[in-house]
Parts: C-alpha cells; structure tokens; sequence
C-alpha cells in the first residue's frame, strides 16, 4: 500500500508581484501632475512662509506651537481651549471625502492621497532612472547583479532616501521655528525628538513609495472598505463599456465567427494601471480612480480611428441606459443629487458656524473654581466669604486690565487677593492665576441662604470687551 502524505496547507498571503506601471500621457495624467505639483508644493514650501506678529510672537505663517500650545494660521492664532476649531475641519475634511466619494468614486486615492502623490513621484524617478516599463522589466528580471544594475539601482535608492529625508524634514520644520531648526539640525543641537521623527518618516516614505506602494492601498488602507457605504449607482467612477468593448479580438467568440467589439486586447489599460489590475475585469477594491487607463485607452482608440470612452468615467445607471440604447445621463444630475446635496450642506454648515465662531471669539479665556474645602469662611465682624481660584487668559499681544465685578444679589461685593483693587494686570498671551473673594453681610440674604447663583464678570478697561462665568455663593444655610 502506498504512503500518503497529507497536502501541504494553501498559503492565505500571495507574493507581491511588482508593478511597472508604463509611461502615459492623456488629460487625466496631467491633472495627476498639477495636483502632485501643488500638494507638495504647498506640504514643503509652507514652513518657510514668514508671518510678522510682532516681537512676542513667532514669525512663521503656519505653526503648530506644542510648548506654548498654540496653533498659528497666517492671522489665526488657536489656543488649546479653542480645539473645536480645529475638531471642526476634521470635520469638514471628513464630510469632504464624503462629497467626493459619493460624487466621484475614489477620487482622493487616485489624486490626492499622500500615498499617491508620494508613489507617484518615486516611479517618476524610477522612470527617468531606470527606464520606461519594458526597461525596469527587463532589469528586474535579470537575475545576475552586474555594474550597470548596481549602479542604477544604488542611484534610483539614494535619489528616494533624499526625497524621504526632506518628506521626514518638512514634517518637523511644522512644529518649530523652521530656519532655526534647520541650522540646529545641521550643527547637531536639535531635540533628539527632531531626529527621531525624521528618521521615522524618513524610513517610512521610503518603504511605503519605493516598495510597498499598492499594497499599502491594498491591505493597509481602510477607506477601499468604507467607500461602498459612500457610493450607490449614480456616482461617477472608472469603468469598461463592456457592451461596446466586447468579443475582443482574438477572442474565441471572434474566432467563432462573432462580430468584434472595439477592445483589441492591446493591455495598455492595464500596463498603465498603478495597483496592476485589469478595470475590463470590473469594479475592484484595488481600483484607486486615477483614471490613466482612460488617457491609455483614449489614445489607442484615436490611433485605430475608434471612438474614444471604451474607458470612461460612468455611473452603473448609464452602463443601463446605454445598454438599451439610450443616452447617459448628464454629469451634472449624477453630481447633483440628494446624498451629495446633504453632504453639501453639512459641510457648508460647518464651516459657516465655524467662520462664525471665530469672528465672535472673545480676547478673554475665564475659568472659574470655587474652593471647596472650606465652602466658606465666617470673618470676625460676621461677613461671610467664598473664594474663588479664577483661570484668566490674555489673549491679545499687550498687557491688558481686566476689571472684576460680581451680580447676583447687590450686597455682594467682590476683591482680588494680593491688592487692594478690583482689577489686574495680564502679561499678553499669558494666563493668570487668581484668588477671588465674594463676601456678604452679616444678616444679608446671601449669607443667610443655602447658595445663592451668582455672576462673575471680567471687563477688559481699554476695549470694554467683557465675559462671565456664572457659579454659586454659599451661606449660613447649609
């Protein structure tokens, strides 16, 4: 009898196969360009924007302040009281991928993700390096490691590691006066946190656009599994006209006497494609939208004398329609429709309420904490006192004075500890801890009463702009 050995297990994990994607050009890859060239324009030129604030301040436009915890926007300075501005646009940011997701598919993947850009500018490289598609096939399969693989290979390596450091390097220039950062990166003074960011995004930019790439968008990334929820059949998205496309040349229906669709099977969709899938095959998770199969497609068909659109953007309605015979609907009605008008409104909302917000901040922060231990003190002549541990921010760039005063019941009085005054003096952009006492008469009702609700009030003297914090006064009664 012979001996069976079991079947070894099925792997769950196949083997990336790398993807070469091939030199396009067409109306979507230049948009691809501009919005690569503008994105990192923007992500590594804005650090080294200048902003005069004055001599407190720091001069940098945009800044994100962790050891005085502010956060500055050209002329909009955020405080970290103030979070729910920058909770709002993330807000608005997600609402936004909403809008496009539901009007357009994948398009942030395929234009604008970090990823994208990022990959996109390291196959850029990689092309002038190394060669267009059928070139870096041929040196990827070459098993032998002669001069030449060497030495395109070490300059293809060190020209990403450079654009790794200055991703890694702009990163950090967010987070602190960037010219001097600079000359203490170079001098070697920096904070170690400095290098070890650098380092991070150094390693990572370079493993996620020179290798990783598609798979990033594959495994890693969530939203390829979140945007089904965001689509339904009327949003625009890459896809093949299969009814037009359809028996392929040198297909077996062809072969068999059938009439052949406009697809001549040449792969230039496919050699384009980024994340190396086939769109004839469909709608797939590894679609990113980038739509240069459209550009590769287009342009065959112009050279066959075809019509241009095998490839297009579509909603699955108009593969419907078209199919009947009918013509698609008008972009604007698949852009225009409920789902993207309520996304439109919210996001509109949010950003209202936020302008809003920020053109009636007040200059004045105020917390106010009675002391609890004891609730209250009873003073020789009778009077009875509350002390208040009051939080005051100046958030203007002079020292301002701020005046106390306290409603609630008229024979409450109110009087700062430390000074005979009803006033004080914060250094700007400072806030200031201060003791307040509320005191009542003797036999008046506050002092009387188990708690009374009261008012404090503070009152900038020059602007006259006020804020108020209500709390209670305890008495006798408790």
């Amino acid at each position: 009898m012979a001996d069976s050995q079991p079947n070894a297990p099925q792997s769950l994990y196949a083997a990336r196969e790398p993807v070469f994607p091939r030199k396009v050009y067409g109306k979507f890859r230049n948009l691809k360009w501009v919005i690569m060239a503008v994105t990192l324009g923007i992500y590594y030129l804005t650090p080294w924007i200048r902003w005069d604030r004055g001599p407190s301040l720091p001069d940098q436009a945009v800044l994100l302040d962790l050891a005085e915890r502010r956060f500055f926007f050209f002329w909009i300075e955020i405080w970290p009281h103030e979070f729910y501005f920058v909770a709002g646009l993330l807000v608005m940011a997600g609402l936004g991928l909403f809008l496009f997701t539901s009007a357009l598919g994948r398009v942030w993947c395929g234009y604008a993700c970090p990823q994208t850009v990022w990959t996109d500018l390291f196959i850029l490289v990689e092309r002038w390096i190394e060669g267009d598609r059928n070139a870096r096939l041929r040196l990827h399969r070459q098993k032998k490691w002669d001069v030449r693989k060497a030495r395109l290979r070490v300059t293809k390596w060190i020209t990403w590691a450079l654009i790794a450091v200055a991703t890694g390097g702009a990163w950090v220039f967010y987070f602190t006066d960037a010219p001097t950062l600079l000359v203490d990166l170079f001098t070697l003074d920096a904070h170690p946190i400095a290098y070890t960011t650098i380092a991070v995004l150094t390693g990572t930019t370079f493993f996620f656009g020179g290798f990783a790439r598609e798979q990033i968008c594959i495994y890693a990334c969530p939203w390829p599994r979140i945007q089904a929820a965001m689509m339904d059949e009327d949003t625009l998205t890459v896809g093949y006209r299969e009814w037009r496309g359809e028996p392929r040349k040198n297909s077996e229906a062809v072969k068999a006497g059938a009439t052949q669709g406009d697809c001549i099977d040449c792969m230039a969709c496919v050699n384009v494609c980024p994340v190396g899938i086939d769109i004839r095959d469909g709608q797939q998770l590894e679609c990113i939208t980038c739509a240069l199969c459209i550009d590769a497609c287009d342009d065959v068909m112009a050279r066959i004398g075809k019509p241009r659109g095998l490839i297009d953007y579509m909603a699955f309605t108009d593969e419907e329609r078209e199919r009947a015979g009918q013509p698609p609907k008008p972009i604007w009605k698949h852009v225009f429709r409920p789902r993207t008008i309520l996304y439109t409104a919210l996001w509109s909302l949010v950003g209202l309420g936020l302008v809003f917000a920020l053109f009636i901040r007040s200059d004045i922060d105020l917390t106010v904490a009675p002391v609890r231990n004891p609730t209250y003190v009873t003073l020789s002549d009778g009077e009875i006192r509350n002390i208040y541990e009051v939080r005051l921010r100046n958030m203007k760039h002079e020292p301002t004075r701020f005046k106390f005063s306290v409603k609630g019941d008229p024979t409450l009085f109110i009087t700062l500890e430390g000074t005979p005054y009803t006033s004080v003096e914060v250094a700007p952009d400072e806030m200031k801890l201060q003791r307040v006492y509320v005191t009542a008469p003797p036999n008046s009702a506050p002092a009387q009463a188990e708690s009374t609700d009261i008012r404090i009030w503070v009152e900038d003297t020059g602007s006259g702009t006020r804020d108020y914090k209500d709390t209670v006064f305890n008495g006798r009664g408790q």
